[in-house]
């Protein structure tokens, strides 16, 4: 079976975000001040010089690069709307703007009425790691409505896709890693587990070096203000989705004055450090398996799953990925579906409520010893297209998050964390605890434990929970308003499932988000979307 670019759209769609076993959020503990790294040198870093002046060169769109998941060049909108590409120089490093630059990849789509035109509409969705040049326009019609007053506008952060995308290890390689067991339960395994996370930061620091140390997401939020002043723009107006979220919330934080109409959807938790974040989403990926099980229970003989209760079908999942532990199954091509992967499989599935039936069905046929449909779904959130390549989603997500995060785990620190993950999800606890260690190793320190997005003076920022979010729990939200500061946060609650908002297509959800991005309307703070 290939992977289909409607399963990889799908994942897309709905995560696009926090990946696994690499978790997407922040660290805890002591926080950096107004006064501290992350606020230092913000007025000469949005200036950068000469930078801040230049002029942009608009071209159609090629097809996206291997490293951002290729395909072909991104149709038009509807209407015959072209989508245009470009490139922005950004300073390599902000603490030297008169030092190396760095390209970063732009796309946009214009505004419906250039007379009733706000300005540009900037959207991160997240990953860390995903490439905005080449999901934009595969979601673009979803967003349409917003292109009324805006420029829709995305960008590859610096490290991802087209922007000196981070370079780490070869698609054969990275098949073996996605082989390699993520928990481990042996000696031996652990050993196999710690030696292949520490080879692979070994292939990043070999391949990219020297960029390592300047993907962090404090380095990001710059570069948006770069752009903000290079697109024309008083006002950053922002659309940040799952880790988007929090590097809006390193925006507002670093320049409150500069901040426009923004929305977070699918909201990172910025007041968790990585072990409380990864115990979250345990926590959030068991509570969207029990939707899931709960919903097949109900639907009786109509699912092909056994079991007459939630608890019972979640019973044969754990019995299936026992039985792949032991013994993969046959998977695509010579590839085979191992229990690591069957995970994340389930996970992917887990993203949208939409994609519930491709669970139910690889589940099913996995049973029955074909793995193909799970391994797909594994795939795409792993960023492997059908032809073998992988994108450089992971590691750009790794060298992201390694550069923000200054948490490092021993394998013994991490065993001695698993039976608190166990006691949170029976199916992803082992797995999520084990991502514990993606960082240790790495050879560039983190920045901060937790990042500050204290924005007093900001301009009021929209704020969305989903009750029913997997990667990033209904209680972000929440953290997220109040750390941002009285009025500035203003959270509204979607009860739904899958991870995000506004891609939900609820009504209530885009009247209350449009409203306000093109009209100004704030939402009431406590609104309530069913």
């Amino acid at each position: 079976m290939r992977t289909s670019p409607a399963l990889r759209a799908a994942a897309l769609a709905a995560a696009v975000t926090v990946l696994l076993p690499i978790t997407a959020c922040s660290e805890s503990g002591n926080k950096e001040g107004p006064d501290g790294p992350l606020a230092a040198n913000a007025a000469e870093a949005s200036s950068s010089g000469d930078l801040a002046s230049q002029k942009l060169t608009w071209k159609p769109c090629p097809a996206p690069s291997a490293a951002q998941g290729g395909g072909k060049a991104p149709t038009p909108l509807p209407g015959g709307i072209p989508w245009e590409c470009s490139f922005m120089r950004a300073p390599l490093d902000y603490a030297k703007p008169g030092g190396g630059t760095i390209e970063l990849a732009l796309i946009r789509a214009r505004a419906k009425s250039q007379d009733k035109r706000i300005g540009s509409l900037i959207f991160n969705f997240g990953g860390p790691g995903a490439s905005g040049v080449a999901t934009l326009p595969a979601f673009g019609s979803d967003y349409d409505k917003l292109r009324a007053r805006y420029d829709l506008v995305s960008f590859d952060p610096r490290g991802v896709g087209r922007s000196d995308g981070v370079e780490c290890e070869s698609d054969k390689q990275l098949d073996a890693r996605f082989e390699t067991d993520g928990t481990p339960d042996t000696s031996a395994e652990v050993d196999a587990f710690v030696k292949d996370t520490k080879t692979f930061a070994q292939a990043c620091e070999k391949n990219s070096g020297k960029q390592l140390p300047y993907v962090g997401t404090t380095d990001a939020a710059r570069d948006m203000d770069l752009m903000r002043q290079v697109l024309g723009d008083k006002k950053l107006y922002y659309f940040g989705i799952s880790y988007g979220t929090e590097l809006g919330g390193v925006y507002a934080h670093l320049f409150p004055k500069n901040v426009g109409r923004s929305v977070l959807d699918a909201v990172v938790d910025p007041t968790q450090d990585s072990e409380q974040s990864s115990l979250g989403q345990a926590k959030g990926f068991q509570l969207a398996l029990d939707n899931f099980t709960q919903d097949c229970a109900d639907r009786g003989d109509e699912c092909k799953l056994p079991g007459s209760s939630s608890k019972e079908v979640e019973q044969g999942i754990s019995e299936l990925l026992t039985k792949l532990e032991k013994k993969p199954i046959e998977g695509l091509g010579s590839r085979r579906l191992t229990e690591t992967l069957a995970t994340t499989g389930i996970a992917a599935a887990l993203y949208s409520k939409q994609t519930w039936s491709l669970l139910e069905q690889g589940l099913d046929e996995a049973d029955g010893g074909n793995g193909a449909l799970l391994l797909a779904l594994a795939d795409s959130l792993n960023g492997r297209s059908d032809n073998g390549q992988y994108d450089n989603s992971m590691a750009a997500n790794t060298a992201i998050n390694c550069a923000d995060s200054k948490q490092r785990f021993t394998a013994d620190q991490t065993e001695a964390k698993l039976p608190e993950f166990r006691s949170a999800s029976k199916i992803f606890g082992n797995y999520l605890g084990w991502s514990l260690m993606a960082c240790t190793g790495w050879p560039v320190q983190g920045a901060w434990n937790t990042p500050d997005v204290s924005a007093p003076g900001a301009a009021p920022i929209l704020v969305v929970g989903n009750t029913g979010d997997p990667a990033t729990p209904y209680e972000g939200a929440k953290a997220m308003a109040d750390a941002l500061g009285e009025g500035v946060g203003v959270k509204m609650t979607y009860e739904g499932q899958g991870h995000g908002a506004y891609n939900s297509g609820n009504a209530c959800v885009q009247k209350e988000v449009g409203g306000y991005l093109l009209d100004g309307r704030v939402p009431a703070a406590g609104t309530v979307c069913k």
